[in-house]
């Protein structure tokens, strides 16, 4: 039987305290055995947007695991009490997960960005891996899909028939776009990975090693994109704050962390 996975409530998320390993070894499990389920992966930015919008917080916590994207959410893992927390960056993941597939001969379909941008993703994927299976790819029009649109692009993806489908089309969309076709989809797993497209296609450069382990990532990235993320950025002492106020509300069995 499938032992559910521990979780600690981080802001009312279900944050999943898991390594990449042990979410590649998840989804090895769950494409054998046939077994549906999504994956969400959760910077602190994602956390306090589901404060505002509760149909958002209700599609991370329907996910089977939420990981910890970003060391803000790592730290606030540990911080109360799972000192084994790990960060999980989509595109690290999304490289192990397809390393994996081209092994495992598993099936892959990557629904977001543009046609271009797929074209290259999977162009830079088969070059590090040289067996895998691409089942397709979808890029969906920038704008709300018609009810008839969401009908053909599930049997497009149903008739490819993959064992996992990626889906990059950033937060709030992909967590919901999962929530939404979780029970439409034949394909056992749906992961989402935000901007690992955009990476691992090379339309936008990765952080340095060294930052990503100094944890200067989020500099990196907001001095790249200033006028796109300047915002997101504001929310890291709001969101460590509040992770402290969570911590001594559940110390003093009040609660003193402000409403959202």
């Amino acid at each position: 039987m499938d032992m559910p996975l521990k979780s600690v409530d981080i802001l009312g998320v279900r944050v999943t305290p898991i390594s990449s390993g042990e979410v590649l070894a998840k989804v090895d499990q769950w494409v054998r055995h046939r077994q549906k389920h999504y994956i969400c992966l959760c910077p602190n930015y994602s956390i306090m947007m589901s404060r505002k919008y509760p149909d958002f917080r209700q599609a991370l916590n329907r996910a089977t695991i939420t990981t910890a994207d970003g060391r803000a959410v790592t730290w606030a893992c540990k911080f109360h009490g799972y000192r084994h927390a790990k960060q999980v960056r989509g595109a690290d993941l999304t490289r192990l997960v397809c390393q994996m597939s081209a092994q495992n001969g598993f099936s892959n379909f990557y629904y977001g960005g543009t046609d271009a941008l797929l074209e290259s993703l999977v162009s830079n994927l088969r070059q590090q891996n040289p067996q895998l299976q691409v089942a397709g790819t979808y890029a969906p029009p920038f704008r709300p899909l018609t009810a008839r649109e969401k009908r053909e692009t599930v049997e497009l993806i149903n008739a490819s028939q993959p064992d996992i489908v990626w889906i990059g089309l950033g937060a709030p969309k992909q967590e919901l776009w999962m929530a939404d076709h979780f029970h439409d989809l034949k394909a056992p797993v749906m992961i989402g990975v935000g901007a690992a497209f955009d990476f691992l296609a090379g339309a936008k450069v990765e952080a340095p090693k060294w930052m990503q382990k100094a944890a200067l990532e989020w500099l990196f990235r907001l001095v790249s994109e200033p006028r796109r993320l300047w915002k997101r950025n504001v929310y890291h002492p709001i969101f460590m704050a509040q992770v402290v106020l969570q911590r001594l509300s559940r110390n003093t069995g009040r609660d003193v962390i402000p409403s959202p």
